[in-house]
């Protein structure tokens, strides 16, 4: 082999290199940029996720909420009734207190 041979050689291995070198960089731009897509479409996924759990917890904390207002409302009208009906037996026995006491100046 010459030395032209081997110069020529030399450039032949450099483009090759060069075109290698070329390649390899555009497919680690298009590994690069792939991955910033599917990172975007994990965080935007991530965000419908969490709007979707935060919106479940919110309606089950309303239907609870509602549940115990509910309760509380039955409890009140419960007491309100009790307190009606004593009230009404004890009318007469009022009446007739305040009558003595009346007389009784």
């Amino acid at each position: 082999m010459t030395m032209a041979d081997v110069l020529r050689k030399i450039k032949q291995t450099e483009r090759e290199a060069a075109r290698q070198l070329s390649a390899a960089k555009d497919e680690a731009s298009k590994i690069v940029s792939d991955a910033r897509k599917k990172s975007a479409e994990i965080i935007s996924q991530a965000s419908d996720d969490s709007v979707s759990n935060t919106q479940s917890i919110l309606d089950s904390a309303r239907e609870e909420a509602a549940k115990s207002a509910e309760k509380v409302h039955k409890e009140g009208a419960k007491s309100v009734t009790s307190i009606n009906t004593t009230a009404n037996k004890n009318v007469s026995k009022a009446v007739d207190h305040i009558l003595k006491t009346m007389s009784s100046l």
